[in-house]
């Protein structure tokens, strides 16, 4: 497997696609619970984008790095520092701009999710075609906490779980079980262990990428139709969080969070 480094400075995380046998590890990592930075969420999205497109590679791996989450979401260092609206819009951009990375990528992605996905984390979850996970994954969506939404998420999570399921995730912020997220549609498979996740991927990696990528391509096509708005809709979405984030309510809340 070689290794294609796409690496940011430490403090804004790293991104790194390994290549093998028609199969591209996607994986990224932040030292503050793989949370995403703008930054790092750009050079996920360009990521994503650059390898779907090349000839060599029939399935994408999304993985985070380390023992802890999957992803813990939106950066609260970077949160703090947004200053206005234009700022805040262009914060939550990042993640929309990775859900459209990988829902218009033409090679199906898997996610590997290894530990909790929380907020922007349960997004990318979502954006994947398919999801495998380990029983330790748990799922929250903790924007209202802080004094905002999942608005960006929230199409891709609604499209996947239903406008139900969905609701109740956004207004009640509790954790749901790797299990719940298995029944609501969110994991297509959960797992006990990391070993028998790894497995459990190569497996379907390998025989993705052996199968005709015309059919692939078509089953994607099918998958994500009527999400051809989804540019301008999560713009939409952006600009309202871009405008909660910086209430009196969201500052205290945001503050108090990162203590």
């Amino acid at each position: 497997m070689s290794p294609h480094p796409l690496s940011t400075p430490i403090d804004e995380g790293t991104v790194q696609v390994e290549l093998a046998a028609g199969v591209a590890h996607v994986r990224f990592h932040h030292p503050k619970g793989n949370s995403l930075p703008g930054a790092l969420l750009k050079r996920l999205a360009d990521a994503v984008t650059a390898t779907g497109a090349r000839d060599d590679v029939q399935v994408l791996v999304l993985r985070s790095e380390g023992n802890g989450p999957f992803c813990a979401g939106a950066s609260f260092d970077e949160l703090k520092s947004i200053a206005d609206r234009t700022m805040g819009r262009e914060f939550f951009m990042g993640f929309a701009r990775l859900i459209l990375a990988m829902t218009r990528c033409p090679k199906p992605v898997i996610a590997r999710v290894h530990g909790k996905a929380v907020g922007g984390g349960v997004g990318v979850v979502a954006a994947a075609d398919y999801a495998m996970a380990t029983a330790q994954a748990s799922l929250r969506l903790s924007e209202l906490a802080v004094g905002i939404g999942p608005f960006v998420v929230g199409p891709v999570i609604e499209r996947k779980i239903g406008m139900g399921r969905f609701e109740a995730m956004a207004v009640d912020a509790d954790w749901r079980t790797a299990a719940w997220g298995e029944q609501a549609g969110l994991y297509a498979r959960v797992v006990a262990t990391l070993p028998e996740l790894d497995a459990a991927v190569d497996e379907l990696a390998a025989k993705l990428a052996a199968s005709n990528p015309s059919a692939l391509a078509q089953i994607k096509r099918v998958c994500w139709a009527g999400t051809e708005h989804w540019e301008q809709l999560l713009e939409e979405r952006a600009a309202v969080s871009g405008e909660l984030v910086l209430s009196e309510f969201s500052r205290k809340a945001i503050a108090a969070f990162g203590r």
